[in-house]
């Protein structure tokens, strides 16, 4: 049992071990889409998006939305192929026109909850699809495309691990007590100084690149981290969830997982972009 500096036991909220084997086997699972042929990701993600996008409409339901779930899930599922094989511009041109699509479905049921139904799927279409397919701009870029994706997927968990033993640990001042009453600034200094090791680390032996760059990228990650994490607790109160599933035994549901992950995407591959070329 982990014990604060005081001698007080640490009480962590959940079954540690469980949760701790359903994320093993769940990065197993990625690495070995990963290799020997990265185009196997395609289908981790896709079927990331499909979960996902079930876990948001059920907690929508409940508070009236409705989705256009035909036309995201197939057009989500699209777009992890046009990023994968088409770069940027195929993932905004998907984006778009399964926007259009899902806007064009709802019509059907009259004007009544409209701009409601519309603002839920474009966040959805967002959140989650398009999130997903900047994975697939990372591990599609030509000769280390998969140690990118690996990198960020380390430094990312370094924020999530950093965090959660500083918090628990040594965690007395609350960061957002009103969105996530757990999360704490000694927790997050503990993210940056674990994302910016993992960085360092990552950037230096896997990619060829300067410490310095893993450092940026370990802040950058961190800081996006934080926001993603705040975002899906933010979401969560607001459809008066716990959890947004029981997907990962330990976690909960796919998107408790992720929700880090999604929004350091997108930055993780502005930032190897532009100091890692």
């Amino acid at each position: 049992m982990l014990h604060k500096p005081d001698g007080e036991p640490v009480r962590t909220g959940r079954n540690l071990p469980l949760a701790i084997a359903s994320g093993v086997a769940l990065g197993a699972l990625v690495l070995l889409s990963i290799y020997p042929f990265s185009a196997g990701f395609v289908a981790i993600t896709a079927a990331a998006t499909l979960i996902c996008l079930r876990e948001l409409n059920r907690g929508l339901a409940a508070k009236g939305g409705r989705l256009a779930v035909w036309p995201l899930a197939l057009g989500g599922a699209a777009m992890q192929v046009c990023a994968y094989f088409g770069g940027a511009e195929w993932l905004v041109g998907a984006t778009a026109l399964t926007a259009v699509a899902a806007l064009s479905w709802r019509l059907r049921d009259g004007a009544e909850g409209y701009v409601r139904d519309a603002g839920a799927n474009l966040l959805t279409l967002l959140y989650v699809p398009f999130l997903l397919g900047t994975w697939q701009l990372l591990i599609a870029t030509p000769g280390d495309g998969q140690e990118r994706l690996i990198a960020f997927i380390l430094v990312t968990i370094s924020s999530d691990i950093g965090g959660y033993f500083a918090g628990i640990l040594m965690g007395r001042h609350k960061m957002a007590p009103v969105i996530s009453p757990n999360k704490t600034w000694e927790g997050f200094g503990g993210s940056v100084l674990a994302c910016m090791l993992a960085g360092g680390l990552t950037v230096a032996l896997m990619l060829d690149g300067p410490v310095w760059a893993g450092a940026v990228l370990g802040v950058a990650v961190v800081l996006a981290a934080t926001v993603g994490d705040l975002i899906e607790s933010l979401l969560k109160r607001d459809l008066g969830l716990k959890d947004m599933g029981r997907f990962m035994p330990g976690h909960g549901g796919l998107l408790d997982r992720v929700d880090s992950l999604l929004i350091a995407g997108p930055v993780a591959w502005v930032v190897l972009s532009l100091l890692v070329p």
